[in-house]
Order: structure tokens, then C-alpha cells, then sequence
């Protein structure tokens, strides 16, 4: 008996480690938000933003973007990764998946929480109306506003909710940890794409990066409130 209350004990204080350094990183990234928001509206960043970009490009030639054409192909489909469509199909398919585990509270909450996010990431663009980098051609075609960036939000928001959402019902310890790293890798990845192509500035996806984290950190805060323990734990 002595042996089963320390290990609870031990459990209890991990899960109090992981509350505590989950909120130091929204804190710190809510932060840095904050910051490079007001760098980006008064302009303080542009012509470092500017500079990454053309570091990108064919010096003679800013049309044409460094590497192979293979890499530029690579990109395009890596960038639709974080579109809007492919993450309401996947996000279907994951609420229909948690549907048919019988985990109905945790697919209305996936569910409550992406639009959400995507609710704000509109929200931001609107307010903020940055416009789109025009020191080099843009790879694909962009209609919005540029910070911060919707892909690289919106992939934050995605995958790294569902990421934390699908290790809350994974029974094996071993593979709780995958989950969250394709999606912080994904989220890179796009991000990375959409400067690449040129229709983003670095700043706008680290904006996007930002805030996509802090929503997906606030949506975990809550899950564990409204959803209680994680399966298995």
C-alpha cells in the first residue's frame, strides 16, 4: 500500500511539472507575440523580413528561388499541408475516428476548439492587414493579408491540438510522445514553406507559430478541466 501511495505521488508530481511548464511556455510565447506584433506594426522588421526573403532567391534573378526545381515542387506540396482544406478533412476524419472510439466529449472539444482558432487567426489578419511581401514573386497564389501567416497558425493550431488530443487516448507511454511530434514537425515544415515561396515573411510565421501555439497550450489547459484524465494515466 506504502509502495502504490508513492507511486501515486510521483505521478501527481510529474503531471503538476508538465501543468506548470506548459503555462512558462504559453506565458513566454504570449509574450513574444505581443513584442513582434508591435515591431511588425511599426515597421521595424521589413527590412530584415525583406532580407531572408531575397536570401531565398536567385541574386540576379528574384523571380527564381534557390535550390533545385525539385525543392520548389517539394515546397508547394509541403505548404498545402497547412491549407484550409486539407485540415478540415483531416480534422473530419479525426472527430469521425474519436466519434467511433465513443470519445464524444473529445471530439466536440477538438472540434469547438480549431474553429476557434481559426475564428481568431481571420480575426488577427483583418486587424492587423499587414500586406503581402512584394520584394520577390509569390510561388502560389495569395488573396489575404499577410501576418500573421494563416498556414502556419492555422497548421499550429491543428495539429498541435489534435497531436495533444490523440496522446490524451493513447494507451501506450511509448507512443503518447508521436503524436505531438508530427505535429510540431508538420508545423515547421509548413511554416518554413510558406517563406520559401514568398508569400510570407519570417515575421508573419512566427507570428503565426506565436500565436497558433498559445491556442493550442490554452485549448490542453482547458481539456484538462472540461475532459479530465487522460485515458490510461
Amino acid at each position: 500500500m506504502q509502495r502504490f501511495k508513492h507511486h501515486l505521488t510521483r505521478i501527481a508530481s510529474a503531471t503538476e511539472r508538465r501543468v506548470w511548464l506548459t503555462a512558462l511556455v504559453a506565458a513566454l510565447v504570449a509574450y513574444f507575440l505581443f513584442e513582434l506584433t508591435g515591431e511588425v506594426l511599426e515597421g521595424e522588421t521589413r527590412a530584415f523580413d525583406e532580407g531572408v526573403l531575397l536570401m531565398l532567391r536567385d541574386p540576379f534573378d528574384p523571380s527564381l528561388p534557390i535550390g533545385p526545381a525539385w525543392l520548389t515542387k517539394m515546397m508547394v506540396d509541403i505548404t498545402a499541408l497547412g491549407g484550409v482544406t486539407v485540415l478540415t478533412l483531416l480534422v473530419t476524419f479525426v472527430v469521425v475516428y474519436l466519434a467511433l472510439r465513443r470519445k464524444f466529449r473529445t471530439a466536440i472539444f477538438v472540434t469547438v476548439s480549431i474553429l476557434g482558432g481559426w475564428g481568431l487567426s481571420s480575426a488577427m489578419k483583418l486587424g492587423i492587414a499587414r500586406p503581402r511581401p512584394e520584394v520577390v514573386q509569390h510561388l502560389v497564389e495569395v488573396t489575404d493579408m499577410s501576418f500573421p501567416s494563416g498556414h502556419a497558425m492555422l497548421s499550429a493550431i491543428t495539429y498541435l491540438t489534435l497531436g495533444a488530443m490523440l496522446s490524451r487516448i493513447e494507451e501506450q507511454p511509448t507512443l503518447r510522445y508521436f503524436f505531438p511530434l508530427v505535429a510540431v514537425v508538420l508545423t515547421l515544415l509548413i511554416g518554413l514553406s510558406r517563406i520559401y515561396l514568398g508569400v510570407h515573411y519570417l515575421t508573419d510565421v512566427l507570428g503565426g507559430w506565436a500565436a497558433g501555439t498559445v491556442w493550442a497550450c490554452a485549448s490542453w489547459f482547458v481539456a484538462r478541466r472540461v475532459l479530465g484524465r487522460p485515458s490510461g494515466r
